[in-house]
């Protein structure tokens, strides 16, 4: 079904919307208003001091919206074109183009502005610090909220507390070196005192850490009232997050850095430390395995799709599906964080990634539906995933891709991946579930529940070419789809389809974590390190890492060292969390962002119409990052001007 030429012109404004919106407020550092009639009246009572409470939770940044997450358009897994639909100049897909900048900064999490206004989204940090520093500040009071029990108050100064140390650990994983905001500043204060310093790197990974120590004792471990408080922190939650944050000051960019050797505070306090510890990455490795065990301890698993009733699928099909679902599925087994007010899936299916610049299409045989889809998977990301045996497509021994743009026809056999009888090119077979989990391609199988055979047998499947069947809307300039995130329960007849949170932490990426803390905190990797890689690899149906390596890489031995298993884990990563916002961060902490996010960004050409031209490689950017200055965000001008205590960050 294509959409009427209205439903076009609503998609359309919903584009505009999303790409050029902003809001007109603009708050402080830490500076508490003058507003003391308004905060009374907010802790009179348990049922405004809980509104004050979700304030706090209302600046958890939209991470689900491609425009304000760079974890997600900054990285090197997918390129959003931007013909015709004019990306203002702070969206975050300019920051790939070069077009980072301290007039008004991209992505600006420490004032919250862009284009000279609040984002009304909630980057500002610090305006949400503030907030939380005065929930707090009120409901430790016991003369406040008299009808409010103790056991509800200690949990929300939990959950307060909790976001307060999450706030900080945004700051400090875009801008290093931040400022500490323990207690807000009263209005009534010098302005000396209001001009507050950055703090070193180690300090504030204390600071941080301490804080989420405090709350997690008081949070619950799991929420037991699903109507109303799914999305609410928990004790997993917490030490999921201690886990990132230790992970992240154990790691290149702040453990043994010297390339920020020199910053300094203006009270001359060097804000780097250039010493290498091995023991950064232990104490990372003990935070990850209390997340895991919290986690587990809850019925917390790596999620497994069950065939619905009346349907019959193959093992093929359930193995794809167990990873597509693990992302997807609302609210599944494997999920320890996702944020509730995210767009994915929402029945207005433009907003978000469940629309706008992610929208997808998928096939059905003998008919197209509409597509409007503005981004899609680079082919550095279609080359990322393993062949079927397991290992890197220029390591495997027994299977050739050095012509991956070779047309070759899909085999009976090969008929839940490739539909039977096309041509694709040389890349899209012999590969790993997770690659037809995850990418959709010209001439992929695209099982959904709505399947007209009520199996994956002549199922849908996608076609890209230009002009086929009638076709004349867009598809990814990449010519490729993010299957993964599509809920599989969408139905185009309806566009209606299962919303589900966006995922921030998942158990996959607690086993990968802590798989990567003890490689490191060790000489060489141990069987605790071959076992959580394995157990996220079983479920996308691949064998160990020793057995594959053994048996198919022209490396064999690559798994046995350290350097070689961290190569290993890392590429796990950039695979199993592909399209979930991780990976340009974890380029940015490993420092090898200035290799991976350099280059050029390449797909197929969508304007062909026969398979021999369309699998032709072209380049759409050739994009540069400056090192060592990309690894952290700038500060905004305005910002150094209003308190000279502050320092840049180097080379802006």
């Amino acid at each position: 079904m294509k959409p009427s030429g209205q439903l076009r012109g609503i998609i359309a404004t919903g584009l505009v919307i999303l790409l050029s919106a902003t809001a007109c407020n603009k708050g402080f550092l830490n500076v508490v208003p003058d507003n003391v009639a308004t905060i009374d009246n907010a802790f009179a009572s348990k049922t405004e001091a809980e509104k004050y409470l979700f304030t706090c939770y209302s600046y958890l940044p939209n991470d689900e919206d491609p425009t304000y997450n760079p974890g997600i358009t900054a990285s090197d897994e997918t390129w959003i074109e931007d013909n015709e639909i004019h990306i203002r100049s702070t969206n975050v897909a300019q920051m790939p183009r070069g077009g980072q900048n301290t007039s008004d900064p991209i992505c600006n999490y420490w004032d919250g502005t862009r284009d000279g206004a609040l984002n009304s989204n909630g980057h500002g940090m610090f305006r949400a610090i503030r907030d939380c520093n005065v929930f707090l500040e009120n409901i430790q009071d016991l003369t406040k909220v008299p009808d409010l029990d103790i056991d509800t108050r200690q949990r929300w100064i939990a959950e307060a507390q909790f976001l307060k140390a999450y706030y900080h650990f945004i700051l400090f994983r875009s801008y290093g070196p931040i400022p500490v905001v323990d207690k807000n500043i009263p209005i009534s204060a010098p302005l000396s005192e209001t001009q507050v310093k950055r703090q070193p790197v180690d300090s504030v990974v204390n600071y941080i850490a301490n804080l989420l120590d405090t709350a997690t004792v008081r949070l619950p471990s799991s929420i037991l009232n699903e109507a109303s408080e799914l999305g609410r922190i928990t004790k997993p939650i917490a030490l999921g997050l201690k886990a990132k944050l230790l992970l992240y000051a154990a790691s290149p960019l702040f453990n043994g850095n010297s390339d920020f050797a020199s910053m300094q505070n203006k009270g001359g306090e060097l804000l780097f430390n250039t010493t290498y510890s091995v023991d950064k990455w232990k104490r990372a490795a003990d935070a990850c395995k209390a997340a895991i065990d919290a986690s587990t301890a809850q019925g917390i698993k790596l999620y497994t799709f069950t065939t619905p009733a009346g349907s019959v699928l193959t093992d093929t099909t359930i193995t794809q599906m167990s990873i597509r679902n693990s992302m997807s599925d609302p609210w599944n087994s494997e999920l320890v964080w996702g944020l509730t007010h995210s767009g994915m899936g929402l029945n207005s299916f433009f907003q978000a990634i469940g629309g706008a610049a992610y929208d997808r299409t998928y096939i059905q045989n003998n008919g197209i539906t509409y597509g409007n889809a503005l981004m899609g998977p680079t082919l550095k990301m279609a080359k990322m995933f393993y062949t079927k045996n397991g290992v890197p497509i220029d390591e495997d021994k027994t299977l050739d891709f050095s012509n991956y743009t070779a047309l070759r026809i899909a085999k009976h056999e090969e008929r839940f991946n490739v539909k039977e009888g096309e041509a694709t090119a040389r890349l899209n077979f012999d590969r790993e579930p997770r690659f037809y989990a995850n990418i959709g391609f010209d001439r992929c199988i695209w099982y959904m529940a709505n399947s007209p055979s009520h199996s994956d047998e002549n199922t849908f499947y996608l076609f890209c070419h230009a002009g086929e069947f009638g076709q004349n809307s867009p598809i990814p300039i990449t010519t490729m789809y993010m299957k993964k995130i599509l809920n599989w329960k969408f139905d185009w007849n309806t566009r209606l389809y299962t919303p589900y949170p966006y995922p921030l932490i998942r158990l996959a990426d607690l086993y990968l974590m802590y798989a990567e803390a003890l490689n490191e905190a060790n000489d060489a990797p141990n069987a605790d390190v071959y076992q959580y890689v394995n157990l996220v690899r079983a479920r996308a149906g691949l064998q160990s890492v020793q057995d594959a390596w053994s048996t198919y890489s022209n490396n064999p031995t690559k798994y046995t060292t350290k350097a070689g298993m961290r190569s290993i884990i890392q590429r796990e990563r950039a695979i199993e969390l592909c399209f979930e916002g991780q990976r340009y961060w974890d380029l940015i902490r490993w420092k090898t962002a200035a290799a991976e996010l350099t280059g050029n960004i390449t797909g197929w050409d969508r304007t062909a119409k026969t398979s021999d031209l369309f699998y032709r490689e072209l380049t759409f950017y050739s994009r540069k990052f400056v090192a060592p200055r990309d690894y952290l965000f700038p500060l905004k001008d305005n910002d150094l001007l209003n308190n000279p205590n502050l320092v840049q960050n180097p080379n802006w």
